[in-house]
Formats: C-alpha cells, sequence, structure tokens
C-alpha cells in the first residue's frame, strides 16, 4: 500500500486506526528536504520498503522543523508516542497499540530492520 503521509497526531490516529501499520516518524522538510541527516539517511530504504502497492502499510509522519522537534514540548515527543530520536519506525496492532519500534541507526542495521519489517507478518 501506497506511504501515506501525517503532520499532525489527530492524522495519524486516523490513518493508524484498524489494522496493522509502521509509523515512520521523520524530519519536516523545508525546501522539499529533509532537515535531518539521519532521516535523509533512511530516506531511500524507507520509500523501497513502504511505497510498493504490495508492501506493508505505513505512515510517513513529519514531527516539524528542527525548531519545533528540539523543543521538549514538541507533541510527537509526548505520550502516547514519547519520541527521543528521529527516525523512528512504531509498529502498531489493530487497535493501535505499540507493539516495537525501531530507532535511529537500527534502521541502517540491515538484519534489524529487515526481521522488523517482517514480524509485520508473524
Amino acid at each position: 500500500m501506497p506511504l501515506q503521509e501525517a503532520e499532525l497526531p489527530a492524522e495519524v490516529a486516523a490513518l493508524a486506526t484498524g489494522q496493522n501499520c509502521f509509523l515512520v516518524f521523520f524530519s519536516s522538510r523545508m525546501d522539499g528536504k529533509l532537515w535531518c541527516p539521519d532521516c535523509v539517511a533512511v530516506e531511500n530504504l524507507i520509500n523501497e520498503t513502504f511505497a510498493p502497492e504490495s508492501s506493508p502499510f505505513a505512515v510517513l509522519v513529519y514531527v516539524g522543523q528542527k525548531a519545533e522537534w528540539k523543543s521538549q514540548d514538541n507533541i510527537f515527543r509526548k505520550d502516547p508516542w514519547c519520541l527521543t530520536s528521529i527516525p523512528t519506525i512504531v509498529r502498531l496492532n489493530d487497535a493501535g497499540e505499540e507493539i516495537s519500534r525501531l530507532v535511529e541507526d537500527d534502521l541502517l542495521d540491515p538484519i534489524k530492520f529487515s526481521s522488523f519489517v517482517q514480524s509485520h507478518d508473524a
């Protein structure tokens, strides 16, 4: 299923309800480019994994510009997501509950990433 995009928690909740899915938390774009170098490093991997029609359902969630993200008041740093780093991928069950997450450098580990995504089929 094509990768969906969201910027607000309400959009995330609406898109993620009622199905197993992945939430991919990324920096927002400025002039069409991600400001976070770690997000840039995994962008192609995320697109190759989640964009095809046959891929697991995923929502790309933009956490804000750099100053927004760095603020401890950022809405994605609070419940229910409690993010500390981006990029982060969160796997949800069909009730919208978090099952597991993969954070920052672990996304670049091919074994960890593959295992994490394939666990969706289990």
